[in-house]
C-alpha cells in the first residue's frame, strides 16, 4: 500500500485549528481526508459514529491499546480515552488520499515521532492568551471554569510550539488559512 502524507494540526482550544482544517478539506487538489478519532466517551448531541468519532466501549478501547492498534492514544480524563487507530490511517491511504488531523498537541507530536518524514506537524498559534480567552467566551459553549481550565492548558501547549515543523500565527483567519494551504500544498508536492 502506498503511503500518503500525514498533516497534523495542533493548537490550544480557540486557536482556529478546526476552522483551518475544515478549509483545507474543502480544497480538492490537496486530496485530503479527515482522520476520525476513536473515543471511549458517549456521543454528545448529534454526533455520529464513523463521522465525528468512532465510539467504542472502555473495554474495547483498552483491548485495542493492549493489541497495539493505536497510532497514538491518551486518557484525557479518568476512563475517558481518545486515540487514532492505525486502521484509520490505512483506510485513508488505501483510497490514495493524504490524512489530515485536528488533534491535541501530545497526540500530534506522537504521530510526528512515529512517521517523521511523512508528517508535517503544524502548530496554530493564537495572538495571545488574552485573545484566546475572548474567543472561548464568544463561543459561549463552556462554563467560566471550563474556559479557565482550557486557558491554563493552553499555556502549557504553547510551550510545545517549537517542537512542531511549522507555526502558523492566527492573527487573521484568512491569512492563516492561506498560510496553511501553501504549507500543505508544498509538503504534499
Amino acid at each position: 500500500m502506498e503511503q500518503g502524507k500525514l498533516l497534523v494540526f495542533s493548537a490550544p482550544s480557540g486557536s482556529g485549528k478546526t476552522t483551518i482544517v475544515k478549509h483545507l478539506l474543502s480544497i480538492e487538489e490537496l486530496n485530503l481526508e479527515f482522520s476520525i478519532s476513536a473515543t471511549s466517551r458517549e456521543a454528545r448531541g448529534d454526533e455520529e459514529h464513523g463521522k465525528d468519532y468512532y465510539f467504542i466501549s472502555l473495554e474495547e478501547f483498552k483491548q485495542h491499546i493492549k493489541d497495539g492498534d493505536f497510532l497514538e492514544w491518551e486518557e484525557v480524563y479518568r476512563d475517558n480515552f481518545y486515540g487514532t487507530l492505525k486502521s484509520e490511517i490505512e483506510r485513508i491511504w488505501a483510497k490514495g488520499k493524504n490524512v489530515i488531523f485536528d488533534i491535541d498537541v501530545a497526540g500530534g507530536l506522537r504521530i510526528k515521532r512515529r512517521y517523521p518524514t511523512e508528517t508535517l506537524a503544524v502548530f496554530v498559534k493564537p495572538p495571545s492568551i488574552d485573545e484566546l480567552k475572548i474567543r472561548l467566551k464568544i463561543r459561549s459553549t463552556e462554563s467560566e471554569d471550563k474556559i479557565n481550565m482550557r486557558i491554563a492548558k493552553a499555556s502549557v501547549e504553547l510551550a510545545t510550539a517549537p517542537q512542531f515543523d511549522m507555526i502558523i500565527k492566527n492573527y487573521d483567519l484568512d491569512v492563516a488559512k492561506q498560510d496553511a494551504y501553501l504549507l500543505v500544498k508544498e509538503f504534499i508536492g
